[in-house]
This record gives C-alpha cells, sequence and structure tokens, in this order.
C-alpha cells in the first residue's frame, strides 16, 4: 500500500482515470448490476443469508428487522443502516415484488407512497421463494468468499432454485450502465426453461433444434407486474425487446364502466400501472382537473381498502368512456413504459445486456453447475459415511476383542488399526461409539444404511457422468418449481393482462366536447342556432324567428357532430356544431362561420363517416362521393361539384337505397338503378336526366322494395307510395315519363 505521504509523480488525467475507473468497477459488480444468475444485488443476497444465519425461516417466528440489519452491516455490508433497510423493505413489499423475499411484520409501506415504520418496530423472516434461492447453501453448491473484514465467509452468488433475475426483475444506474429488468411470471419463466432443455439440452447435438424468439414469446407474452394492468405493447415490439435484451413496454392501468342510477355511469379502475404512487396520481388528476385540462371528467375519488378502486366522474352521461380514458391514458400515469435493459453480471463477473434465450440459458448452466457440486458434496458425505459403516461392521464381527483393546491397552486406537486394519477415520469412530448402541439389532440398521447409501453413490456416479441424467434432473427441479410457484397457485397467477396494442389514436376535437342532443334551426335568411334536446315536430313548429324570416331547415344533431353545408356553387363547408350559437336568441349568420361569398345553401346534413352522399346541379349532372371525401378543414369550404356558367348546384342527398329518381321542371320522371351513377371525389359528374329546355328539379335515393313515396297536396300529412314503377324504369341519361296522378306540382318528392 502506498503511504499516504508518498508524492506520486503522475500526470493527473492518468490518476484521475485510474481511480475513477476503480470507483466505477466497484459500482457495477458490487451495488448496481444483479447476478444473472441469482438475480440479486450484493446487498440483497447478503440481506437473505444474514437472515439464513439467523435461522428465519418460513415456519419460525419472525425476528426484529434491526436485528436482521445489524447483522447485515456488521458481517457482510459495510454501508449505512437505512440504505439495507430501505432494500430489505423493498423485497417485502407485495406491490414493489413480484414475488417477496421477505415476510414482512407490521408498517412496511403501501401503494400510496407512504414509508414503511422504523426498522425497530417491523419485524422479517424469509419466504418460500427466498428458501428456494437458498436451497444447498450449506452443501457447498456456490463458492463463497472472505467478508470485507476477513472474519467470516459469504456466498458470491446463491444456488437459486428459482428463477428470480426473470421472475422479480431488476433495476439499477451503474457508471456508463444501466440495467431494467422488469418482473415475469414465475410458472411462463419455467415453461420456457422446460422448453429449452426438451430441445436444446435433452437430444443428441445433431437432433438439436434453437428455441427461436417467437416460441418463447408464445410461453412468455411479457412482464407480469405486481400490481397487475394492461400490457398494451404490440407482438413485435415485444418480440424485438426480447431478441435484442433491449427495448421497452407500454403499461396501462385495468378500468371499467360502472352503471349506475338513471342511466348515468362512472369509471373505476382496480389496477394501476407499477411502481405508480396511486396519491401521487390522484394528486395530478386533480391538478389537471383544476387547470381545466380534462374537459370531460367531473371528478376524481380514491375509494381504495385493501384493493385499488379508483372512481372518475364523467361530466356528462354521454361521454364515450373509451374516449375519455384515452385522454386520461395520454395525460397522467395511468399509463406508462417500462423500459427493457437486460444488463447484468454473468458468470465470470462480466456485465454486457443479454436476451431473453441468453439470460434463460445462463440460469440452466448454474443450475448445472449447482446440481455437480451438490452431488460431489452429497457423493463426499456418503463416501465418508460409509467408511465409518465399513469400521462399525468389523466391530461387530470381532465385539469381544474390540471390547478388550479398549480396556487393556494403553494405546487402543493403534491397536485396533494395526489389529483389524481400520484407518484413522474408522478407530476413531469406533471408539466415540456410545455403549447403548451395541445391540445385535444395529448391526442389522447398519447393514440396511450400507446397502441404501452404496445405491445412492451409485446413482450420483452415474448422474455426473451422464449430462443427459443431470439435465432430466434439473428438468425435474424446473417442473418442482412451477408447481410450487406457478401459474395454478396464488401467488404465481398472472395478474397483468396482456391486451392488443391500441392504435394511433388521434383523439379529435369533439372529443373534448361534452356529447348532447341539440335540434340545429337553419332559417330562410342563413341563421343558424342549436337548441337543446331532439325537440318534436310540435314544438320545432313553434320556434320564432326574426321579422322577414321563416324555417328553412330543421335537423337532430349531436354536439360532437359535424354539419356538411352544401352550397350552390358546389362547395362543401363544414361547421362543427359544438360551435353552434346556444339559448333563446335567433343565433348568428351562418356566413360569418364560413365563406360562402354570394352563394346561396342547398342543403344542411350532419356528417355521417363511411356514408356517401349524392350531388346533382340544375343541368341534370352528378355523380356520388364519398363523405369523408367532402369534410373542409377550411372557412372558404372545398369544392367538389364542377358547375360551369349558368348551372348551380341543386341537391345533396344521403345514398340510402338501391334505385335514383330524378324529375325535371318538365315533369317528365326517370327511375334507374344506383349501380348505374359512378362514385367519383370531384367533377361536374355524369347526365343524370336528359333535358330540352328544361333543368332538374329534385332527386332522392330509395329502396325498390319499399316503393318510391311523395307527400299528397291538401289538408293532413298524406303520403302516397308507388311500388310498381316499370313505366318509369329506364336507363341513366334518358328522358324518362310523366309523373302518377297526383305527383306534387311542384316537381318535390
Amino acid at each position: 500500500m502506498t503511504d499516504a505521504t508518498e508524492i506520486l509523480d503522475k500526470p493527473l488525467a492518468d490518476a484521475l482515470g485510474e481511480r475513477y475507473l476503480s470507483y466505477a468497477l466497484s459500482t457495477i459488480v458490487s451495488r448496481s448490476l444483479p447476478d444473472v444468475r441469482d438475480g440479486l444485488k450484493p446487498v440483497h443476497r447478503r440481506i437473505l443469508y444474514a437472515m439464513s444465519q439467523l435461522k428465519l425461516e418460513p415456519s419460525t417466528p419472525p425476528k426484529k428487522s434491526a436485528r436482521v440489519v445489524g447483522d447485515v452491516i456488521g458481517k457482510f455490508h459495510p454501508h449505512g443502516d437505512a440504505s439495507v433497510y430501505d432494500a430489505l423493505v423493498r423485497l417485502a413489499q407485495d406491490f414493489a415484488s413480484r414475488y417477496p423475499l421477505v415476510q414482512g411484520q407490521g408498517n412496511f409501506g403501501n401503494i400510496d407512497g407512504d414509508n414503511a415504520a422504523a426498522m425497530r418496530y417491523t419485524e422479517a423472516r424469509l419466504t418460500e421463494v427466498a428458501k428456494a434461492l437458498l436451497d444447498g447453501i450449506d452443501e457447498d453448491a456456490v463458492d463463497l468468499r472472505a467478508t470485507y473484514d476477513g472474519d467470516g465467509e459469504e456466498p458470491v452468488v446463491l444456488p437459486s432454485a428459482f428463477p428470480n433475475l426473470l421472475a422479480n426483475g431488476s433495476a439499477g444506474i451503474a457508471v456508463g450502465m444501466a440495467t431494467s429488468i422488469p418482473p415475469h411470471n414465475a410458472g411462463e419463466i419455467c415453461d420456457a426453461l422446460s422448453l429449452i432443455i426438451d430441445r436444446e439440452l435433452l437430444v443428441p447435438e445433431d437432433r438439436r433444434r434453437p428455441v427461436t424468439v417467437d416460441e418463447l414469446v408464445t410461453l412468455m407474452p411479457g412482464p407480469d407486474f405486481p400490481t397487475g394492468g394492461v400490457l398494451v405493447e404490440s407482438r413485435d415490439a415485444v418480440r424485438e425487446a426480447y431478441r435484442t435484451g433491449r427495448g421497452g413496454f407500454r403499461l396501462r392501468a385495468k378500468w371499467e364502466s360502472e352503471k349506475l342510477a338513471q342511466g348515468t355511469w362512472q369509471i373505476v379502475v382496480t389496477q394501476i400501472p407499477y411502481q405508480v404512487q396511486k396519491s401521487r396520481l390522484v394528486e395530478k388528476i386533480a391538478e389537471l382537473l383544476m387547470e381545466r385540462k380534462l374537459p370531460l371528467l367531473e371528478d376524481v375519488r380514491d375509494e381504495s381498502a385493501e384493493d385499488v378502486r379508483l372512481v372518475l366522474v364523467p361530466k356528462s352521461r354521454n361521454v364515450d368512456p373509451a374516449v375519455l380514458m384515452e385522454q386520461l391514458f395520454r395525460n397522467t400515469d395511468l399509463e406508462v413504459r417500462i423500459p427493457l435493459n437486460m444488463n447484468v453480471l454473468d458468470a465470470d463477473q462480466v456485465p454486457r445486456v443479454m436476451t431473453l434465450h441468453e439470460v434463460l440459458r445462463a440460469y440452466l448452466d448454474h443450475r448445472n453447475v449447482v446440481l455437480v457440486r451438490r452431488s460431489r458434496h452429497r457423493l463426499a458425505k456418503i463416501d465418508h459415511r460409509l467408511e465409518v459403516l465399513g469400521g462399525y461392521l468389523i466391530a461387530y464381527l470381532n465385539l469381544d476383542e474390540v471390547i478388550r483393546i479398549i480396556r487393556e491397552e494403553d494405546e487402543p486406537k493403534a491397536e485396533l488399526m494395526r489389529a483389524f486394519g481400520l484407518t484413522d477415520v474408522q478407530a476413531e469412530a469406533i471408539l466415540n461409539m456410545r455403549l447403548r448402541s451395541l445391540r445385535k439389532l444395529e448391526e442389522m440398521e447398519l447393514r440396511r444404511e450400507h446397502e441404501g447409501l452404496t445405491a445412492e453413490r451409485s446413482e450420483l456416479l452415474s448422474l455426473l457422468d451422464d449430462d443427459g441424467k443431470r439435465w432430466t434432473a434439473i428438468a425435474a427441479e424446473v417442473a418442482a418449481t412451477k408447481k410450487r410457484f406457478g401459474q395454478a397457485t396464488e401467488l404465481g397467477a398472472r395478474r397483468t393482462a396482456v391486451g392488443d396494442a391500441p392504435t394511433d389514436v388521434v383523439v379529435p376535437v369533439e372529443a373534448m366536447i361534452e356529447r348532447e342532443s341539440v335540434t340545429v334551426f337553419l332559417s330562410e335568411k342563413g341563421w343558424i342556432r342549436a337548441v337543446k334536446g331532439h325537440l318534436p315536430p310540435t314544438e320545432t313548429a313553434e320556434a320564432k324567428y326574426k321579422e322577414g324570416d321563416a324555417e328553412r331547415f330543421v335537423l337532430h344533431a349531436e354536439t360532437t357532430d359535424k354539419l356538411l353545408v352544401f352550397s350552390s356553387t358546389g362547395k362543401f363547408h363544414t361547421i362543427g356544431v359544438d360551435r353552434l350559437p346556444r339559448g333563446r336568441g335567433f343565433g348568428e349568420p351562418v356566413r360569418l362561420m364560413v365563406d360562402l361569398g354570394d352563394a346561396d345553401i342547398v342543403t344542411v346534413l350532419p356528417y355521417r363517416p363511411g356514408k356517401r352522399l349524392l350531388v346533382a346541379s340544375s343541368d341534370g349532372r352528378g355523380f356520388q362521393v364519398d363523405a369523408d371525401e367532402v369534410v373542409a378543414q377550411t372557412r372558404a369550404g372545398k369544392q367538389v361539384l364542377n358547375v360551369g356558367d349558368g348551372t348551380t348546384a341543386l341537391a345533396c342527398v344521403p345514398v340510402e337505397g338501391d334505385t335514383i329518381a330524378v324529375i325535371g321542371n318538365n315533369r317528365k320522371l326517370l327511375v334507374f338503378a344506383l349501380e348505374e351513377l359512378p362514385v367519383m371525389v370531384r367533377g361536374k359528374g355524369v347526365a343524370l336526366q336528359k333535358y330540352k329546355d328544361a333543368s332538374l328539379s329534385d332527386i332522392c335515393v330509395f329502396e325498390s322494395a319499399k316503393g318510391l313515396s311523395w307527400k299528397m297536396g291538401g289538408a293532413g300529412d298524406r303520403t302516397r307510395v308507388e311500388t310498381d314503377l316499370s313505366p318509369w324504369r329506364g336507363a341513366r341519361g334518358t328522358q324518362g315519363k310523366l309523373p302518377p296522378n297526383g305527383f306534387p306540382r311542384n316537381n318535390r318528392f
């Protein structure tokens, strides 16, 4: 060791580099990165080992956490007690660890983010999972090294009969590198391990078929978090993450819509994403409510007891629950992204990023090493016991002489070894034998024990000499682990649902609008307004207008709808219903909302995605157009129907049927099939009806089976239906014939 007062003649960069490298290596190996074999960092491994030394088994009473922390920092981990206790607490929290390694008694914190009680108030003991990790620790299963003060020994790694790295995950930040491994389902991990054993290790080398990532993802569809939730990452992204060891997973809260009285409802969140503090989540939602950034949400309440229950109250029962949740997913931690970076220490303590297959194979290789070491340890024990039993049997055959030598000889040990050819171990065992053991029956028991140990020795030698037998034994261990901690158990049942990846939803502007039924009024002079509710005809007839003005269009809509305004120039304009003036006034001129110019309004109708419209001009030309193609994004509108000089756009009707009827102002009616009219995006269209000194009066689309109907004149509201339309049927573009008797004189359907 260099003297502290010695001055070294060395460049500062070299001196700093050497010291920083030492610090970095210490952080990487001894603090931040887990071992791929047992999935533990040194502090966690030392906590479990110290608890095992204190005999804190799952079946024994727990001891004070302070006692455990004292042993850890006093014997193995020379750091602060607070950091050690924090690590112990995390191992005991069932909302932080998928398979807790410590069973805590007392206040160990909660999902709201509250801290655990002081270590003098809590108690702890190992769980069955931790016991599986330590299984074989006293059978030379792993290497031991000297503790920091050289006064004892600690394991370099645990035997790990449980796949802890993937099952419980790990996270840490070292120097220049980090790790982030989410927890997975132990039963699914065991299925993947069994597949690798069957396909890659239990068959001859020429018949091995490497297990692919697709096969592993079929068995392990994604992480399984202790707090549940819904995994919404795409299958391709999951495969790529497991193939490279780097990636991420989108995790959403689990929710459901709960119906209430009078048609109202509320959303109940029953599972929140991993590592999200519930209290902070509620605070964030409340903050957004105060800032008016969640216009569809009225209130949030935390009704949680032992289970999570967050209640989200919508502003209106007409709000779409899916749209409301989509906004919350985008603005709060109800959706989080869990990173995957499988950066671990391999068996040689070299940090590197491993793929899923490499991690699983490294665990199996470790279990193989543990099996060999435990078998050799057991074999040494058996050899020693067989040697002792051989001496006992010789003593029984010469019992009187053995007793004489022990009674009379000054050096009985040496005399026994000379007289009967015993080894030092055998002679020492005979001399230490109790008198009560000198029974005839004991000889029979010893012979049975000798035979049993001899058979076990043969099995162990066969196991050590045969790779296939070892992997068969490891496969049995994996199956036993699945039985203890797999999906069929309460602890091992999958908690995180695997859902479909959400589409890239573009939350429309109308999603920010409270859905409400309204009746839209548009007057002859172009004043537009909306009134709450779908009013019946008796009430719409009583609507008030400005003096000299009157009703022109009345239609039912929702505040989330868009209105399509078709003008005489062939343009479509779009107005959001939520923008319409409300109340009992006369409304506002529609020309203030869209740029109509000198054009007149032909018709107004609500936009229905996926539907088709039929547009026609006064010269009897027209076509079909998809409604999605006519939505305008600007005040100027969108030109769809091209009209020439002296021609105007005359009609726009929804396509709801299979037959078209057109009539000109020459009172010629023509009926033809809808399929004769092409679908276009823009243009003049094709001829609907042939005219001579006439123009189009009206057009409609109807179902041929139901017939053509029109309103009769005179008193009342009578309607006539004509089902036999054969006299008026013809090819598109022909003249047609005079309509049936009683057809309205205004030539309107």
